[in-house]
């Protein structure tokens, strides 16, 4: 089942090129932190920056290294339906579980486009998709009426919703209903939205802290807000510091700290300011995570 803590996996570089070996590590440390899932390839795997075939390249390694032990939502999504087809089929084709798919940014589709992008989607082979709500990206934002006609496809069974609107959660409960599965988009909500129906968060955070996370997700699903009180304390500064600049790079920098992984960035992003720096280092230290 696909809940908890699900880190929005980094893709590791090296020279320029997809560090396979260090990703494979990662995602063996993860696991034995905790973390409940994996999604490779979404925008913290800088997507837009890797070629097609790095992108499959990068979902069936994770797939392979992860071996069945938790499940693999694949980032799928495109703003070309065709090309959203081919990465459906081949996440299908290398065994992901699930596949997160974001509304199409940049040529602003009406309400009724996206009902056909994903209904395309839906119908191009037999894998369950996860819908990506992020209109700060994206630009168009998925209404919860369209989002339950979606839901009325078999295989659309989830959204993940970046609209730090804490009030989606039960609309789309009513238009999607209760089992429509309600992943975070945000890591700083995450405490809210698990406490009006949500049921994980494919988190940032979760790529530095995947024990923290998985606790505090653990917590709020069996209802002991008390504990995630005290995670989400912990924690908080981190959710913060991440996001001061493009979050990968925040994620990456912390990564170097903890020896995962180099910071190495793809053009137009960026390496951290030394001040931005600071500021992960000190949220790091408040988390346990440094000395």
């Amino acid at each position: 089942m696909i809940k908890g803590s699900l880190p929005a996996l980094v893709t590791p570089f090296k020279d320029g090129a997809v560090d396979f070996d260090t990703l494979k590590r990662l995602v063996d440390w993860q696991l034995a932190e905790g973390s409940h899932g994996f999604v490779p390839v979404g925008t913290t795997g800088e997507s837009p920056t890797l070629s097609h075939a790095e992108h499959e390249a990068v979902i069936e390694a994770v797939v392979k290294t992860v071996d069945g032990r938790v499940p693999v939502v694949a980032g799928a999504g495109s703003n070309n339906t065709s090309e959203a087809v081919r990465f459906m089929q081949y996440a299908e084709k290398v065994g992901a579980d699930a596949a997160l798919v974001v509304t199409p940014y940049y040529n602003k589709p009406t309400q009724a486009g996206m009902i056909a992008h994903f209904t395309a989607l839906h119908d191009c082979c037999e894998l369950p998709i996860i819908i990506y709500n992020i209109p700060g990206r994206s630009v168009v934002d998925m209404t919860p009426e369209t989002m339950g006609e979606l839901a009325k496809l078999p295989r659309i069974i989830g959204v993940k919703d970046a609209t730090g609107d804490l009030s989606r959660v039960p609309k789309q409960r009513i238009t999607c209903g209760p089992d429509f599965l309600q992943l975070s988009g945000e890591d700083g909500t995450a405490l809210g939205f698990n406490a009006h129906g949500g049921r994980g968060c494919i988190s940032v955070t979760a790529n530095v802290a995947p024990r923290l996370c998985a606790e505090f997700q653990e917590a709020t699903l069996a209802g002991d807000y008390v504990k995630a009180l005290e995670l989400q304390d912990r924690l908080m500064p981190l959710h913060i510091a991440i996001f001061l600049e493009p979050g990968v790079a925040g994620a990456k920098y912390a990564l170097s700290r903890l020896g995962k992984c180099s910071e190495e960035v793809r053009s137009p992003l960026v390496g951290l300011t030394e001040g931005t720096k600071d500021r992960i280092d000190a949220a790091m230290r408040h988390a346990g995570l440094l000395n």
